[in-house]
């Protein structure tokens, strides 16, 4: 019989749980058969001695087995994509529906925004009368229509994750790479996923800042994922300035549109073509990953991913003319006004965390849990690396309620951008790929 105190004391002394052990402690996390103090225990130890490969795995599982695991009867591999988030990164709407209009079934569980990054529940749910929220019943017949569905996770899927989650936000243990592993992980195994494609962010506006921080990230993931069973590659990609040139919910939707309805490319396609090529080719659908990559710019161009994605928002709640329609159903912002730049330069570095903890103080993100957020407000048109600006062109434009919050999001962005002589240094979109 294991014992709360016992696998804690093993982990202190630096000796490793058994699988069994790890399972009966998940299991304990979710039915609240283990306390608050020895979870965050549990927690701790982990954080300062670790796990070796075998026990992170193991704890993946078990986490992932404390609640549903979800099972799929479907005419194609079903697969799916997380990112490690970022600024002006709405990646998941454009691949969703491109993945299924290559012949993959993509359930794809999301989340809400975490601290300066976006999320991509709160982005979908801009578009109003959509709901993604839904059961494991509805998910299926939403996929069976569609092919793709992007919606948050139910209260019983990976329970032992949530428990654990909220603990380690209060007991400085968030950054322990096994527990973000696991918890990264648990979530996405139990959706029965066939293959996955892991975006990992570098840069200013990513959690991992350099690159030993974010290829040790995607090693343990790729590692775990793939221990696990699931086929698993993780890409390295840039988020030293916002992906898309706008950050807040319906702003990034309307980019996304503008994309599906040929009227954009640029960096946003090129990342959703190479995160889309590896999943491809891992998943049998492509014979590798510059024609999976290829497939993917070929869909997006031809618009029958933007009827997928109509589809989709239909399906999930959303107006049925949602595609053909879009501006007028997108919410706008009481104060639109262009932010200056102050000098002549060119753009040298931009603080992308800068730039997304300002569209949280406009109201588009969360300070605490239960904020609501303003799907109006954020800032469009944001410069890029390398760009030539004169006094007075604008640097981006801030969408807010009131003008004191416009003006204080004004003074962050030009605190964010910074302005020099000479062409700056700009790393590649892509850096790697891991797994």
């Amino acid at each position: 019989m294991s014992d709360a105190r016992a696998i804690i004391a093993q982990l202190r002394r630096g000796e490793e749980p058994s699988a069994e052990d790890l399972a009966w402690f998940a299991q304990g996390l979710a039915d609240q058969g283990v306390s608050d103090a020895q979870a965050g225990a549990f927690a701790m130890a982990v954080c300062l001695r670790g796990l070796s490969e075998a026990g992170r795995t193991a704890l993946t599982l078990a986490m992932r087995d404390s609640g549903d695991v979800l099972h799929w009867d479907m005419d194609g591999p079903v697969i799916d994509k997380h990112s490690t988030g970022g600024v002006g990164d709405c990646v998941s709407l454009l691949l969703a529906p491109a993945l299924a209009e290559c012949g993959g079934v993509v359930p794809m569980i999301s989340g809400r925004g975490l601290g300066h990054t976006g999320g991509t529940l709160d982005k979908l749910e801009a578009i109003p009368g959509l709901v993604t929220q839904v059961s494991p019943d509805r998910l299926r017949d939403i996929l069976r229509k569609t092919g793709c569905a992007i919606v948050g996770a139910t209260a019983n899927i990976a329970p032992a994750d949530k428990r654990l989650y909220a603990i380690r936000d209060v007991t400085a243990t968030v950054e322990s790479l096994d527990l973000i592993t696991a918890s990264i992980l648990s979530k996405k195994l139990a959706a029965g996923l066939e293959a996955l494609v892991l975006d990992v962010k570098i840069g200013s506006g990513a959690f991992m800042k350099t690159a030993d921080e974010a290829r040790a990230l995607a090693t343990a993931l790729t590692d775990t994922a793939n221990a696990a069973g699931c086929k698993t590659t993780a890409v390295i990609t840039d988020m030293n300035q916002p992906l898309a040139p706008a950050l807040g919910n319906a702003l990034e939707v309307a980019e996304v549109m503008r994309v599906l309805t040929g009227e954009a490319t640029g960096p946003l396609v090129e990342v959703t073509a190479a995160l889309g090529g590896v999943l491809l080719a891992n998943a049998g659908l492509a014979p590798d990953v510059q024609d999976g990559a290829d497939m993917i710019v070929g869909q997006l161009r031809d618009g029958r991913v933007a009827e997928r994605f109509g589809r989709m928002i239909a399906a999930m709640g959303g107006p049925v003319e949602f595609v053909e329609n879009w501006p007028r159903f997108l919410p706008e912002a009481n104060v639109i006004r262009e932010i200056a730049a102050p000098h002549d330069g060119i753009v040298q570095s931009i603080d992308g965390e800068a730039l997304g903890l300002a569209v949280v103080g406009l109201g588009g993100g969360r300070q605490v849990e239960a904020d609501v957020v303003d799907p109006s407000v954020g800032l469009s048109d944001v410069v890029r690396l390398g760009a030539r600006v004169t006094k007075g062109q604008p640097l981006a434009v801030v969408h807010a309620v009131r003008e004191d919050a416009a003006r204080k999001a004004e003074a962050a962005v030009r605190a964010a951008i910074r302005l020099g002589a000479g062409a700056p240094d700009i790393p590649p979109l892509i850096h790697e790929r891991i797994g």
